[in-house]
């Protein structure tokens, strides 16, 4: 089935670089929003006056506050809300669709009890329904302004994958395959924990050794705890795994970087969300991850070094510095066996 209509959840940035894309493609597309005015903006002025007020939008992009006439009769619907609002919004549109529809969150972020990935949430709320990921590093302000990016739409129904591919690709957004939902998901979630260490650690001054140094490690934490979940460890080599964590990780663009950043500052956690206006989806990641580790007994010191800083009021340098000692630890996670380091 290929796609010809195609409804996004939510009026954020991101959600609407893929309404967007949608649109530009020639695919009938609605964007469903809670606020009235933002959709009368985009329905009259063309724009998201709140979130991507410089970037003008396909005039056939249709916005709405009528969440049932945006899912029905869609052939895919894209959950783009942040990741508290998930469960909420899929189960008042999940009467509403047909099996054949197709489900694709873009949420990065994970429901705390029990640990549930937002693929996971969308599988109880309609289990008659195909669903994927779509993750990777797409900055929405870039992609907006059509600079060159990729994603990945990971699925274990390989229709929905190539019919997503194909919905979503263009001159300027190219979009990759893999049937790793959950290893995707995890890399879109978990990067954004180490966005705001690396963004502390840029306030800092600290050397471009120690911030390598940081990324590294990052990607050694992910993949660590993303294979406990029963993830695939080499999806952490793509686009949304080192790809992702490499974007959110040295970008001031980066919602979760800013927060760091401002904290770097000598800032508190309510002062630099405050400033950021915008959902930094982390924050909570942190909380939930941080619980995991410790009930799973995964070593993850940079989670628990963050975690010390924004709840506990530790020294920001404490984080980096922490990485010195510790448990002996390989350098390629999983290259060498336990009994071998």
């Amino acid at each position: 089935m290929s796609i010809s209509s195609a409804t996004v959840v939510g009026g954020g940035s991101f959600g609407t670089v893929i309404a967007n894309i949608l649109a530009d493609n020639g695919i009938r597309t609605q964007q469903w929003m809670r606020d009235a005015d933002t959709a009368d903006a985009i329905n009259q002025q063309h724009c998201n006056p709140r979130y991507l007020p410089d970037v003008t939008l396909n005039p056939s992009l249709l916005a709405t506050t009528d969440l049932q006439q945006a899912v029905t009769g869609a052939d895919v619907v894209f959950v783009s809300v942040p990741s508290r609002s998930v469960r909420e919004v899929t189960q008042q549109f999940a009467g509403w669709l047909e099996p054949h529809q197709l489900l694709v969150s873009t949420t990065k972020g994970i429901e705390p009890d029990p640990f549930l990935l937002m693929s996971q949430v969308l599988k109880e709320e309609c289990p008659q329904n195909a669903n994927g990921v779509l993750s990777g590093p797409n900055l929405a302000k870039e992609i907006a302004r059509r600079e060159l990016a990729a994603s990945v739409i990971a699925s274990e129904d390989s229709d929905l994958r190539r019919d997503v591919q194909e919905a979503l690709s263009c001159d300027y957004f190219r979009v990759y395959a893999s049937n790793d939902p959950h290893g995707v998901e995890l890399g879109g979630a978990l990067k954004n924990i180490y966005a705001i260490a690396s963004g502390f650690v840029a306030a800092l001054g600290m050397g471009e050794n120690t911030r390598s140094m940081i990324v590294t490690r990052s990607l050694a934490e992910m993949s660590r705890f993303a294979v406990h979940m029963g993830a695939n460890p080499l999806t952490f080599l793509g686009l949304a795994g080192v790809g992702d964590l490499f974007v959110t990780c040295s970008s001031p663009l980066s919602r979760n970087y800013r927060v760091g950043y401002a904290i770097g500052q000598g800032k508190s956690l309510d002062q630099a969300i405050e400033e950021l206006g915008e959902v930094a989806e982390g924050v909570n990641t942190l909380r939930y991850v941080r619980e995991k580790a410790r009930e799973c007994d995964i070593y993850m010191p940079l989670v628990m070094g963050t975690y010390a800083v924004l709840f506990g009021g530790a020294d920001p340098k404490q984080v980096a510095q922490g990485l010195m000692t510790g448990e002996r630890a390989s350098d390629v996670e999983f290259a060498l066996s336990r009994n071998e380091i």
